[in-house]
């Protein structure tokens, strides 16, 4: 049983800035990998970025340089500078690798709703 829920989307202009925040919830022990994907109109859902428990980070090559992902054990960020209209998208957070006790894991990935960023004049 794992909640994750984000806030922070909304309207920013070309240039300007979005934090984005989420938080999983429940029975957790840990969470090895929490990350931000996205999807466009009319495209398919991409990995923005991620970051491992140890702190390593992974990040699409289109954000690399203006977004910026931190975590706090189950609660993860997403500082997004510089926007651009293409960063326009439906943002997801995502928990996964969650373990309900030190050497257990559940059976699946966990998302979050999806918050919307547009990013226009």
């Amino acid at each position: 049983q794992v909640q994750v829920m984000e806030s922070g989307g909304g309207l920013v202009q070309p240039g300007g800035s979005l934090r984005l925040s989420c938080a999983a919830s429940g029975r957790i022990f840990s969470v090895d990998v929490m990350g931000w994907y996205r999807q466009a109109p009319g495209k398919e859902r991409e990995l923005v970025a991620t970051i491992s428990v140890g702190g390593s980070t992974n990040y699409a090559d289109s954000v690399k340089g203006r977004f910026t992902i931190t975590r706090d054990g189950a609660k993860v960020d997403l500082q997004m500078n510089s926007l651009k209209p293409e960063d326009t998208a439906v943002y997801y957070c995502n928990a996964d690798r969650i373990r309900y006790s030190p050497v257990t894991y559940y059976g699946r990935t966990y998302w979050g709703q999806g918050t919307q960023v547009t990013v226009s004049l």
